[in-house]
C-alpha cells in the first residue's frame, strides 16, 4: 500500500467560534417550539422539524437517535445502537435481531427493486453481526390506488429474494393508507438469526494494525436509483449491486472467527461506516482512495453531478476490519465468493488521529473524510 500517514490536523477553533447560546435579550423566533427542555445540542435545535436528512444515516440521523429517540426510550433502551442487536436466550443460543424500513422511490430500478432490496437489507445487517439468518417479517404499506399488478410484483420479488438468501418470510402484515398519503408501496422488514460461538463482530472490537478491506466496487446502488429516478444517462448502464452477503460473511468466519467488525455502507456510503467503526473503536482510520474501486459508470456519474463515491450508498458491499494476521487469507477467502470477486484492501486502522477517517489522495495529499450529515441522494433504500 502507498504511504498512508496522516495530515496534521488543523488547529482548534478557538472558544469563541462556538455557536452562541441565546443569550440576555434574545427575541424567540415566533412559530417553533421551546427548546429548553430538550436533551440535544445544535444542530438539532436548528431543525424543529423533521427534514430529509433526518433519514440519511448521517450525523443529523445519530443526532435524532442520540439525543431524541434515546432519552425517551430511557431505560428500554438496549445500550449500543447497532443495525443488529446480539440478544443472549438464557440457557440458549445467541440471536441476532434487526429491524428497517424501505422508501425507495422509485419501486423498480436497474438491478433491482424495493422487494429484493427490503429482503438483501435486513439479512446483510444480521449477517454484520456474524449471523447466519433464519426469518423474516415483512410489513407491506399500501397507498390506495396503488395498481396490483404493481403489488404483486413487489411481492414476488420478496419471496424469490428470501429463497435466493436461505430465509423464510414467518410472518407479515398490510396497511392501507389514503390516495396522497404514501407512495405506491412502503415495506418494514424484521429478522433474526444465530450467531455461531466464538464469533464476537462489533465496531467497538476495530483496532490498530487491522486491515480495512471491502468487498468489491462501490457506489452502484445510488447512482442506478438516480439514473432512473432524474433519466439520466451516463453512457453505460449502472445497475443496483443488492444482493446477500451472509454467504459471504460464513465464507470469511471460515477462515477465522476473529473477524474484528462488518458493515454494509448503505446510506450514507463507505465514508459513513468507516466514521461509525472509528468512533466506536476510538480508532483512526487511513483510507488509500485510489486503492477504493469505483466502476468508470459511477465516476462519471459522480463527476457529473459533483459527488463524492464515497457517500454514495452501496446494497451488496460490506467493509471488513481484519486483524493483520489474518487479513491475506480472508481478503482471498472474499475474492473466491461471487459476492466478493472484487474484494481490495482499502486501508488500515491506526493509533493516529483517534476516532477520525483520514483519506490518502491520488496526489499524494490527506484529506478528512468526515460523517456525512444527511444524505447525497435520499429515497435511495
Amino acid at each position: 500500500m502507498a504511504d498512508t500517514s496522516p495530515a496534521p490536523l488543523p488547529p482548534s477553533a478557538p472558544p469563541s467560534a462556538s455557536p452562541p447560546g441565546p443569550g440576555p435579550g434574545a427575541v424567540p423566533r415566533p412559530g417553533l417550539p421551546e427548546a429548553e427542555g430538550w436533551s440535544c445540542p445544535a444542530p438539532l435545535r436548528d431543525h424543529p422539524v423533521v427534514v430529509t436528512g433526518h433519514g440519511g444515516g448521517g450525523a443529523l440521523s445519530a443526532e435524532l437517535m442520540t439525543h431524541l429517540f434515546a432519552p425517551a426510550y430511557g431505560e428500554a433502551l438496549l445500550p449500543g445502537l447497532a443495525d443488529s442487536a446480539v440478544l443472549t436466550v438464557p440457557g440458549g443460543p445467541r440471536l441476532a435481531f434487526s429491524t428497517d424500513s424501505y422508501v425507495v422511490r422509485p419501486l423498480f430500478f436497474p438491478g433491482g427493486s424495493i422487494g429484493d432490496l427490503a429482503v438483501n437489507g435486513t439479512v446483510n445487517d444480521l449477517a454484520m453481526s456474524g449471523a447466519r439468518p433464519l426469518a423474516l417479517s415483512c410489513g407491506f404499506i399500501l397507498e390506495e390506488g396503488t395498481a396490483l399488478r404493481t403489488v404483486d410484483r413487489v411481492a414476488r420479488a420478496v419471496g424469490a429474494a428470501a429463497s435466493a438468501a436461505g430465509v423464510t418470510i414467518a410472518t407479515g402484515d398490510t396497511k392501507v393508507v389514503e390516495a396522497g398519503h404514501g407512495d405506491g408501496v412502503y415495506l418494514s422488514t424484521a429478522g433474526i438469526g444465530l450467531v455461531p460461538e466464538g464469533v464476537d463482530i462489533r465496531p467497538e472490537r476495530a483496532a490498530p494494525g487491522d486491515v480495512v478491506l471491502v468487498s468489491g466496487p462501490v457506489g452502484a446502488h445510488g447512482v442506478a436509483i438516480l439514473s432512473v429516478r432524474e433519466g439520466l444517462e451516463f453512457g453505460a448502464e449502472v445497475r443496483s449491486d443488492t444482493a446477500p452477503l451472509a454467504g459471504l460473511v460464513r465464507a470469511m468466519l471460515d477462515v477465522t472467527p476473529e473477524l474484528h467488525a462488518l458493515r454494509d455502507p448503505t446510506r450514507g456510503g463507505l465514508a459513513a461506516s468507516l466514521n461509525e467503526i472509528a468512533a466506536a473503536s476510538g480508532t483512526g482510520v487511513v483510507l488509500a482512495e485510489r486503492a477504493v474501486p469505483v466502476p468508470d459508470a459511477v465516476t462519471a456519474a459522480c463527476g457529473f453531478l459533483g459527488l463524492d463515491p464515497l457517500y454514495v450508498a452501496n446494497e451488496g458491499r460490506l467493509v471488513a476490519f481484519v486483524p493483520r494476521r489474518h487479513a491475506e487469507a480472508v481478503l482471498a477467502a472474499m475474492r473466491a465468493h461471487p459476492q466478493g470477486a472484487g474484494a481490495a484492501v482499502i486501508g488500515e486502522c491506526t493509533e493516529e488521529h483517534p476516532g477520525m477517517v483520514v483519506a490518502r489522495t491520488g496526489l499524494g495529499g490527506t484529506r478528512v473524510v468526515d460523517l456525512p450529515i444527511g444524505e447525497q441522494l435520499p429515497r435511495i433504500c
